[in-house]
């Protein structure tokens, strides 16, 4: 994968320069230091620039990419991995090819078959097609959201860029917070498409594409995760063919990921998903030994490194592990930040910084991982409260249990449905940290009265597939694969693959029975099943591990300058956007001697601030006025 950035000025009122293209693209040369290329049409208003981390045709894949006419142009962000089944099915229907990279077939396809070809596609990717005779352009991102893409209209302007650093070269763009994204980091596990931390800036949803031509701008989504109603499949296969099933589509999920120019390699925390990954590479290319990588503390607590020895003697792999001191978090929190470009509600990806460091010190390019499996197989212990709550037996209701459920009908369609949190007391703690001036006009941007989810996907599901559907839009694609996982490998110029999220494996696993993902209480059944005869016995028993990174209280306790500084209380009054008397009570209640955070169930109210304050910082953003 790489970096892309673009301009469409359907007027052409704006000067269009490659001077312009080279401010943004050099914005994203971490997403790709390798090569670089450029298409200018003055004439037409469009512009398009490329950044290319090179992974497959290292000579001659370089962007932008033609079709034989060259009346369409086109630059990607992605892999393609069935690439070579759609590449041979093109040169029967008469196209030529200049490259043998995988993403050129995007551009034959779309010249084929219109943009109703993106559902032929297998990746993780984010391009844009320019059409020349149609003086059109089409932004995609994929199914799932991997792939990055972010864009803004301008004065009929389209400006778009895989980081929104990009965008704000743009002379037209201006920046502003949008506290609807702020919001949404206290609500949610993160920020969820279209919202992001500035204002007028949109992330492109995944399974969304955006048309733009000189007469009308449209967005439109191309593939939804859809489970099946209740009782509309009759589950009259045994355990057996899941398991079969499961296994041939995963096969063929981390094979297509191992299709590289350059080393492929793969973390390994000691957890079941991870470890899988890692036994069906060696099941694969068991003659190859791959280059595995995790990170260890001193923390015993936490500490996973006997699960990994144990997964490394098993898999026989060129091992790298780095020892992650908590005393690194600060001297890498900022960078993180530039990264994820918002605010974090956890430190988490200081380690994933200093993971993919190493993976890249390591001279490897590629690495897969193992996120997504706890979304699709019930692997959180959300889906087993679900069952709990759903067989207890409810008194009457006080005032603010009803108007709870009046906010879970509104956000989920299900008055009993609970996820993560009561949305009623998260209010009034909303109430407290907001400064007054941003609370005043808090009905505006109060993200829990958004529609975040089609909840026509959700009634009458299971409960597993209920949740799932939401994890799925909520958390995956805006937190798990883009703060944790995007941003911190391109940071270090590493491509992260994530054969859980292959759009094949997504789409059977939504065929498996959710009996069969939660059985009697047991999370990630099915997918135990199929890994048994991969893995050692003591990992797949191994009773879930979630692991936490030390949180603001920690910091706090360090007596750190530039963070005292950016929580001191003249600085958050300056800024306005928070009480600054709350902050000081959240400053004393944190750094008391026995106080602590589970982060799993309650939010580190401080380190959203802090973390704010260094975005603030970190993208120049103007103060509350």
């Amino acid at each position: 994968m790489c970096g892309i950035t673009g301009i469409y000025d359907v007027q052409k009122r704006h000067p269009l320069n490659q001077a312009l293209l080279a401010d943004m693209s050099e914005k994203l040369i971490h997403r790709g230091p390798d090569d670089c290329g450029y298409f200018i049409l003055p004439e037409s208003g469009v512009g398009l620039g490329f950044r290319r981390l090179s992974i497959i045709d290292l000579s001659s894949g370089n962007q932008p990419l033609f079709n034989e006419d060259a009346s369409k142009v086109m630059i990607c962000n992605g892999e393609i991995y069935n690439y070579k089944e759609l590449r041979s099915q093109l040169q029967q229907k008469g196209h030529s090819f200049k490259t043998n990279c995988d993403v050129e077939v995007i551009v034959h396809l779309y010249e084929e078959y219109g943009i109703d070809f993106v559902n032929m596609l297998n990746g993780q990717f984010a391009f844009a097609i320019y059409d020349k005779i149609r003086n059109s352009i089409f932004l995609v991102r994929d199914h799932v959201g991997i792939a990055p893409l972010f864009y803004t209209i301008q004065d009929d302007v389209l400006i778009f860029g895989s980081e929104i650093k990009a965008i704000l070269q743009h002379p037209l763009v201006k920046r502003k917070v949008n506290l609807q994204g702020l919001d949404q980091i206290f609500s949610f596990p993160g920020l969820v498409s279209p919202t992001t931390m500035f204002e007028g800036i949109h992330a492109l949803s995944p399974g969304h594409y955006l048309y733009k031509d000189q007469h009308k701008t449209e967005v439109k989504e191309y593939w939804d995760l859809d489970y099946p109603l209740e009782g509309e499949i009759s589950y009259d296969k045994d355990e057996q063919y899941y398991i079969d099933g499961l296994q041939e589509v995963l096969e063929k999920a981390v094979r297509y990921r191992l299709n590289a120019d350059v080393p492929v390699g793969f973390y390994l925390s000691g957890g079941l998903d991870s470890s899988l990954v890692g036994a069906l590479i060696k099941k694969i290319v068991p003659e190859n030994s791959r280059s595995s990588f995790s990170i260890t503390f001193n923390d015993k607590g936490i500490d996973e490194a006997r699960h990994q020895e144990l997964m490394v003697s098993h898999l026989d792999s060129d091992h790298n592990r780095f020892r992650f001191d908590w005393e690194d978090i600060a001297g890498r929190l900022q960078n993180a930040i530039y990264h994820a470009e918002t605010p974090l509600k956890e430190t988490y990806n200081t380690c994933s910084l200093a993971l993919s460091e190493m993976v890249r010190n390591n001279n490897i390019k590629v690495i897969l991982t193992g996120e997504g499996a706890d979304e699709l197989f019930a692997g959180y212990v959300g889906y087993r409260f679900d069952r709990k709550r759903q067989h207890e037996k409810t008194g009457p209701l006080d005032t603010e249990a009803i108007l709870e459920q009046q906010i879970r009908m509104k956000l989920w369609g299900d008055e009993h449905f609970k996820y993560e949190k009561d949305f009623r007391a998260d209010e009034e703690i909303k109430e407290a940290i907001y400064s007054q001036a941003v609370y005043d006009t808090y009905n505006q941007f109060n993200s829990v009265r958004e529609h975040l989810v089609n909840k026509e996907k959700l009634n009458g599901r299971d409960l597993v597939h209920k949740r799932s559907y939401i994890d799925f839009k909520l958390r995956i694609s805006d937190h798990l694969v883009a703060d944790h996982g995007d941003r911190v490998s391109y940071a270090n110029s590493i491509e992260a693959r994530y054969p859980f999220l292959d759009i094949d494996v997504i789409k059977y696993v939504a065929t498996i029975p959710p009996s069969m993902k939660l059985f009697d209480m047991e999370e990630k059944y099915i997918l135990k099943k199929a890994a048994s005869s991969l893995l050692p016995k003591e990992i797949i028993n191994r009773e879930k591990f979630s692991f936490v990174a030390p949180g603001s209280p920690y910091l706090m306790k360090q007596n750190i300058e530039w963070i005292n500084d950016i929580l001191s209380y003249d600085r958050v009054k300056r800024q306005g956007f928070f009480n600054p008397d709350t902050v000081e009570r959240l400053k004393k209640m944190y750094t008391q001697e026995n106080f602590n955070i589970n982060q799993t169930f309650e939010s580190d109210l401080l380190m959203i601030i802090l973390t704010f304050g260094i975005f603030l910082d970190q993208f120049d953003m103007p103060y509350y006025n």
